[in-house]
């Protein structure tokens, strides 16, 4: 690949974001018109924003109140990933570009980047000051002038400025991750007029969280791709400036970030007693019962435990009992995440709704969870499960006059009950419901031959599922072997993360298993989710498919809501229709976390309320770090 070549800024030049646009190319520039400047320089000067302008903090706040200002600094925190973005992968990387499509990106990664802004984790949605030391926001809500700190650096002591981040967001835009491009299509432009000045408009009808999603993106040097490009799917390390740099890896092994001594923001209000270890370290493993091995011979020190199965009968080991590794429960406050099969309606064979759920009924819940599960879970059935935006009982009248334009369009299910997973009996072969599921296959036009499900084209109905680890095969045996009842021939394929990263990114797939949730105030993901647009779009997260005028509409609605009661009511009347369409055989839930660590680690008696806070509050205690040393 040719590097990116330098890109010809001015004082007073902005970086047109027009669509085909290329970075490898000229660079289109005009001046931003007096209005827009005006605008922006109208806007009261802000230290935060957040969806619907409400905040927490005052101005002048010193630390965030769920984190201990005076946790020391020092140890190394070591974990396997609980959460991925974008390219990111579990199971392995080959990679440290992790802002686009190509590779399988080291987890971890977003810490060597300083943002606009800083969430903060107590808020739903609410963000303040890091590279950027206050905001002022147009009256029309369009136009966004960033005021940067001076004493912002890159690691190489370089400094950070409104250049640099007029840079990165046009790249990203232009040259970054599918979701980051289609979160990114309501910024119109980008410009910085001097140093500390980056000014970033919006177009009209914008979603309403774009401008705190382009807050949250990384900045990049601009200096230092003049000579590499961006796209390229590389393993140096690019040049950061948060609070941690890329330390000693092993590709697929281990990746370790070490803190930045002397870093420039360690003393910000939204740092303080924040990301209190000298080094953060990934663990890589293929398989979940290895990789619990490797906690137990202390391999890494903290786990998230998403297996049941291993909760509930492998925590008897002896640094568990005499007290060297403790477990916690942590309350989830957040939206469920939405786990299960998702059903890719690209394909012919699964366009016809009464099929997928004929899907649906094969599906043992109850049989799986009590013997599989140890009856940890509950039945997962909205993507906005856990959550007041989940629909419950008939719509209400609000949601009712976003739902009458489509009635005669959509099911007439959405003006009723949301649709819910029907319950089984528990014995693994539901016989009433197998009997449903074979009845809808029939009205779906796929009928009994010689024993096998044929379509009206004469082919037979067969169905791969694809999966890249081992822990949920006994999962899919049951639903399988029901579906074989059916007359389906179904099979399961077990393939490498980069395989089923590549298959996923092109769609190529029948079924394959996910797991992704939303905030407490979802907006612009959603169209990554949901959309028409999303589903033709390669990489994106609409897995399924959806492409549904009427779900575009109501999608819009939520992206553009003007306050939060306007985001519930759109997001239910949502939910009824995502659910109507059984796009997905949905798996199981828990609203909790469930934590095992070994004890040398401590942090504040309460967690900040939308998140888990491991990482970012907790910190190395010395005086239990003898306990590691201790045989046994």
């Amino acid at each position: 690949m040719h590097a990116t070549p330098r890109l010809p800024i001015s004082r007073r030049d902005v970086l047109v974001l027009a669509a085909g646009a290329t970075l490898a190319g000229p660079i289109a520039t005009v001046t931003l018109q007096h209005g827009a400047l005006a605008q922006a320089e109208s806007g009261t000067e802000r230290h935060g924003i957040s969806d619907f302008g409400d905040l927490k903090y005052p101005a002048d706040f010193k630390h965030f109140d769920y984190v201990n200002p005076d946790a020391p600094k020092g140890g190394t925190f070591s974990q396997i990933g609980s959460t991925r973005a974008f390219n990111q992968s579990f199971f392995t990387f080959n990679t440290l570009n992790s802002f686009i499509l190509k590779g399988e990106a080291a987890l971890g990664m977003e810490l060597t980047f300083a943002t606009l802004m800083a969430r903060a984790l107590d808020e739903p949605d609410a963000m303040y000051g890091f590279a950027a030391r206050a905001v002022r926001i147009s009256p029309d809500g369009l136009t966004y002038r960033f005021l940067m700190h001076d004493e912002a650096r890159f690691h190489d002591g370089s400094r950070l400025t409104a250049h640099d981040v007029a840079f990165s967001l046009m790249i990203l835009k232009e040259k970054g991750h599918p979701t980051i491009t289609q979160m990114l299509r309501d910024m119109a432009g980008v410009e910085a007029i001097d140093d500390k000045t980056v000014i970033v408009r919006f177009a009209a009808g914008r979603a309403r969280d774009v401008p705190q999603f382009a807050a949250s993106l990384p900045i990049f040097s601009r200096a230092y791709y003049t000579a590499k490009s961006f796209e390229d799917s590389s393993l140096d390390a690019p040049l950061g400036s948060g609070v941690y740099k890329v330390g000693r890896f092993e590709p697929g092994r281990f990746i370790e970030y070490e803190r930045v001594k002397d870093w420039w923001g360690a003393t910000l209000p939204v740092m303080i007693g924040q990301y209190n270890f000298d080094a953060v370290r990934f663990e890589y493993y293929r398989d979940r019962d290895v990789a619990f091995e490797g906690f137990t011979g202390k391999s890494y020190l903290f786990r998230e435990e998403f297996t049941s199965r291993i909760w509930a009968t492998r925590y008897n080991f002896p640094a568990i009992r005499d007290g060297r590794v403790k477990r916690e429960i942590l309350p989830d406050d957040t939206p469920s995440s939405a786990q299960g099969w998702f059903i890719n309606t690209r394909r012919e064979k699964f366009k016809n709704p009464k099929l997928r759920e004929a899907l649906i009924d094969a599906f043992d819940f109850e049989w799986t969870n009590k013997n599989l599960m140890y009856g940890s879970y509950d039945r997962t059935q909205s993507p906005f499960q856990n959550s007041d935006l989940m629909a419950k009982g008939p719509p209400s009248a609000d949601e009712l006059k976003l739902l009458e334009p489509f009635r005669g369009k959509v099911p007439d299910e959405v003006f009723g009950e949301p649709y819910t997973p029907p319950v089984t009996d528990g014995s693994g072969q539901d016989r009433a419901l197998l009997r449903r599921a074979g009845q809808l296959l029939n009205e779906a036009g796929y009928r009994i031959k010689d024993g096998k499900r044929v379509g009206p084209d004469g082919e037979r109905l067969t169905i791969e599922f694809l999966l890249e680890e081992p822990t949920f095969q006994p999962h899919h045996m049951p639903f399988i072997k029901n579906l074989g009842l059916l007359g389906i021939d179904a099979n399961l394929r077990l393939i490498d993360a980069v395989q089923m990263q590549s298959r996923k990114n092109d769609f190529d797939f029948d079924i394959v298993t996910e797991r992704f949730g939303f905030s407490a105030t979802p907006g612009d993901s959603l169209r990554d989710y949901f959309t028409s647009r999303s589903a033709a779009t390669k990489g994106t997260k609409n897995l399924s498919g959806i492409a549904d005028p009427a779900i575009d509409a109501l999608i819009e609605q939520a992206v553009t809501a003007k306050d939060r009661p306007s985001l519930t009511t759109a997001c239910r009347a949502l939910d009824r229709l995502v659910r109507s369409g059984r796009y997905w055989v949905p798996h199981w839930y828990k609203g909790n976390h469930w934590l095992a660590y070994w004890d040398i680690y401590s942090h504040p008696a309460e967690k900040p309320r939308y998140a888990r806070g491991v990482l970012e509050t907790w910190w190395y205690d010395r005086d239990k770090a003898p306990k590691l040393d201790r045989p046994g």
